[in-house]
């Protein structure tokens, strides 16, 4: 049913102009959602159904929620933007966004519960709910990582991007599960106002509750409930994000100290402050950090070492407003800073990265081709450094003009050219 109509979508968008369908886009995509989840007999109210949204945190914290039940013993499905699991069963994400549209969610849950999953974890963003695609989702829980400026051309505004998320929690409001939980940010003002919506529970987590927090650049630990968490991630961000996982999962009738168990054992989350190791003296690390809150913090917690920095940013035709200030970013927090391309898409991307080296005080190192810049920053690191792949996390295609798109990996050119490095020092 998916792939049919996908099919079908496609034909239509090539041959009915746009000024026939842009009015009409609202009704459409809010009866598609309602008939996709008629058609595959509305799964989500047979799994308990936990949403994630936010600007930055989501796959992290997804990741998190997935280890911790399925250490508690309940089967899980996952959809997130870095890959869709049932159980042991992990395929990545292709699409180049996280909730796919025309019914995804519904059949990947209908296929969830045929795999004998009871839970589900799903990741919900501010433009899929402005085409209905969090509809139907029957909500137990739902988190709320932060809000931070962001999608704000494709949604007009601040304040609409806003709306979008609250939507999302309005979708738990009115969801038909007799527990509705949400756990949301205290320390965001426009997340903690989420809290006083009539939900079954709210709870509130913040930075302040991070008790004994320590981190370095491999972990982070703190304490809960009594409990010592220990997390083989970097980052007060990441502690955080944990914090968030925890109480949901207490809330839903699990001991933190089954959850802290489960979250030192966490596996690598690709994509996101991903270590790529070939036996080098110096770290590497990919991430997504698309946000400059998210990359002054993905800078901060490597912030006892010299860094060598690649970055780009989150592609052509969107947020230009930041482009400049993730320049400055880098400027203030890395030794050395490489702009490359990332996803132009039908803009210059000449253009794009003049944009963020005017925020620059120093004059960076443009290297257009994004392999040559990987090269390039790992000749120039030192021992002890830390070389800093910034902007794609997983994204599996660069996008060029026309819709045309470069598979990509930056974490697999990074080790590529690690080993070819190491062939050649041999």
């Amino acid at each position: 049913m998916y792939a049919l109509i996908s099919g079908i979508a496609r034909v239509l968008k090539r041959i009915v102009p746009e000024p026939v369908v842009r009015p009409l886009r609202p009704a459409y995509h809010r009866t598609l959602a309602f008939l996709m989840a008629l058609a595959y007999g509305f799964p989500a109210r047979r799994l308990v159904v936990i949403g994630i949204t936010g600007t930055k945190g989501k796959s992290t914290t997804a990741e998190m929620l997935f280890a911790i039940l399925r250490a508690a013993g309940h089967e899980t499905a996952l959809l997130s933007t870095i890959r869709f699991a049932t159980g042991d069963a992990s395929e990545p994400n292709l699409h180049k966004m996280t909730l796919p549209g025309r019914g995804f969610a519904q059949a990947f849950m209908r296929r969830a519960v045929c795999a004998g999953c009871t839970h589900l974890i799903i990741e919900v963003t501010s433009e899929s709910a402005v085409q209905h695609r969090h509809r139907y989702l029957a909500l137990d829980g739902l988190i709320v990582t932060n809000i931070q400026p962001e999608h704000i051309e494709s949604h007009g505004s601040f304040e609409n991007y806003v709306a979008a998320k609250r939507a999302i929690v309005e979708e738990l409001v009115h969801s038909p599960k007799p527990r509705r939980v949400l756990v949301a940010n205290e320390d965001v003002p426009e997340t903690k106002a989420f809290l006083a919506l009539p939900v079954s529970r709210a709870i509130g987590f913040s930075a302040r509750e991070l008790e004994g927090l320590a981190t370095d650049d491999a972990h982070a630990s703190f304490s809960y409930a009594g409990a010592p968490v220990a997390l083989p991630l970097p980052g007060a961000f990441n502690a955080l994000n944990a914090l968030a996982a925890i109480k949901l999962c207490e809330a839903f009738g699990i001991a933190p100290t089954t959850a802290a168990k489960a979250l030192a054992a966490l596996p690598p989350v690709r994509g996101r402050t991903e270590r790529i190791d070939a036996g080098q003296e110096f770290l590497v690390i990919v991430d997504y950090a698309h946000t400059p809150d998210s990359l002054r913090a993905l800078y901060g917690a490597y912030g006892a070492r010299r860094k060598v920095c690649v970055l780009g940013n989150t592609g052509g035709g969107r947020d230009a407003w930041k482009r400049p200030e993730m320049g400055r970013i880098a400027d203030e927090a890395c030794a050395e800073v490489i702009l490359t391309n990332e996803d132009p898409y039908d803009e210059d991307p000449r253009a794009i990265v003049d944009a963020m080296a005017a925020g620059m005080r120093r004059a960076p190192t443009v290297i257009m081709d994004r392999r040559e810049a990987i090269r390039a920053a790992l000749a120039r690191a030192r021992p002890g450094d830390a070389v800093i792949i910034s902007g794609k996390g997983t994204d599996p295609f660069i996008m060029g003009p026309a819709g045309a798109k470069m598979p990509w990996s930056d974490a697999r050119i990074a080790r590529e050219e690690l080993e070819r490095r190491g062939t050649h020092l041999l």
